[in-house]
């Protein structure tokens, strides 16, 4: 943490931030300030009030719902605000070329924040972008199989019911239990549905349904010792977690940083293992086409820019603060809101309690109501913004917990919570 803090000033004196910051100059005093503020040890309430206070939201909204979509902080805002007037004041300079080294610079970024290389890492629009990237890639065979358990989100089952299951391919569909008890109990789930069909494990990092992480790296492990493929979601995962690709041994991971990145909207990251890259088509082929490396997956001639660069504002704010330290709160947040309930009879968590099986996102039952009437009295009266969850039986409000929402929030939304049940 010592070491990564020196860093981190060290590249904003003198430079303002510029290093990290392409093009966009942060020599304002009060962006300085702000950097630094963020560049701490500090783990109080204080501190989280701060972070808080980047993130501005309409008048008196108490927003739960980061699995839908997350916001983007002022100095994001600002940047991305900033790339759109240098673009409209000379479109074709900065559209094709002008920005060539400051989109490498974002890869960089990018590569960093999970631990891989640069020449790994594709920037595109969003997961069901890069979803779809990989299933159509593949020239399966009829009775080939692929493992998508029963919690995948729609953009990453239905990918491979278009582009393979309509060949003749088998998905397979092994159901997961709601609380799990250990790591080992969702493994051996993938272990039993494995067969010598079985072509690629596709699965979420952490599920949208109820915030369940997955055992990436052991299901990874466990694949490539029988020379299969794992494809991974992880557009709830990406900025809540400290990740380290290389580690997880995953073939593909996509994610949009519009959620736990707090990037602007409609960018995204993939991550292809360089050893796994020669399997992937682009799907948009223009002028370029040829290019030997991951970036021919990103190939779109003409995109919004602005985003792209945005991103890397983002992955700033998100260094500046630092991925362990994020993980940290989030795994505090979580615990903190948990203790509000466990034990109580009037209500049931429909999570897993184990910081390796769940994060930020909490799914609760208020026991005997509808989940989509304590939702609506929820914003109607309060105005707390939620995301009711009501397949496999969950019945349950998902509460998403980020950076920017403070301990004293929480106690608000246990109150109210309390109040409706």
């Amino acid at each position: 943490m010592n070491s990564r803090r020196k860093f981190l000033k060290s590249a904003l004196t003198g430079f303002a931030g510029a290093t990290l910051l392409p093009q966009i100059s942060q020599a304002s005093t009060a962006s300085n300030t702000l950097n630094e503020k963020l560049i701490s040890d500090d783990n109080s309430e204080a501190y989280w009030n701060m972070v808080k206070n980047q993130f501005p939201f309409t008048d008196g909204l108490y927003y739960f719902n980061n699995g839908s979509l997350g916001p983007s902080p002022t100095m994001v805002r600002s940047a991305t605000n900033d790339y759109r007037k240098i673009l409209d004041e000379f479109p074709s300079k900065y559209m094709w070329g002008g920005w060539n080294d400051e989109k490498e610079t974002v890869r960089k970024q990018v590569a960093d924040l999970l631990k891989t290389s640069e020449e790994e890492i594709a920037i595109i629009h969003n997961t069901t972008e890069g979803m779809n990237l990989i299933a159509r890639s593949f020239d399966l065979k009829a009775g080939d199989e692929i493992i998508l358990a029963d919690h995948e989100h729609t953009s990453g089952t239905i990918p491979w019911q278009v582009w393979q299951e309509t060949k003749g391919i088998k998905i397979v569909k092994p159901i997961l239990p709601i609380i799990p008890k250990s790591v080992d109990e969702i493994v051996e789930i993938y272990k039993k549905a494995i067969t010598p069909k079985t072509k690629i494990i596709s699965m979420c990092h952490i599920v949208n349904t109820n915030g369940m992480t997955l055992p990436v790296k052991e299901v990874s492990e466990l694949a490539h010792s029988r020379g299969i493929l794992v494809a991974v979601d992880g557009a709830q995962a990406a900025g809540m977690l400290d990740i380290d690709l290389h580690d997880m041994q995953c073939d593909f991971y996509t994610a949009s940083s519009h959620k736990w990145l707090f990037s602007p909207k409609g960018v995204g990251i993939f991550y292809a293992r360089k050893e796994s890259q020669h399997h992937l088509k682009p799907l948009i082929v223009c002028n370029g086409h040829t290019d030997k490396t991951i970036r021919r997956l990103e190939n779109y001639n003409t995109r919004n820019l602005p985003e792209v660069l945005g991103l890397g504002a983002a992955l700033q704010f998100n260094q500046l603060i630092g991925s362990e330290k994020i993980e940290a709160r989030t795994m505090e947040l979580k615990n903190y809101f948990r203790a509000k309930f466990e034990g109580n009879q009037k209500y049931k968590l429909k999570t897993p309690a184990s910081d390796q099986l769940s994060g930020a996102i909490q799914t609760l039952e208020v026991v005997g109501k509808d989940v989509k009437g304590v939702q609506d009295s929820l914003f109607e009266k309060y105005r707390i913004d939620t995301r009711p969850m009501s397949t496999f039986g969950l019945n349950g409000l998902r509460i998403s917990l980020a950076i920017y929402n403070t301990k004293a929030d929480v106690d608000y939304l246990a109150n109210v919570i309390e109040t409706i049940s």
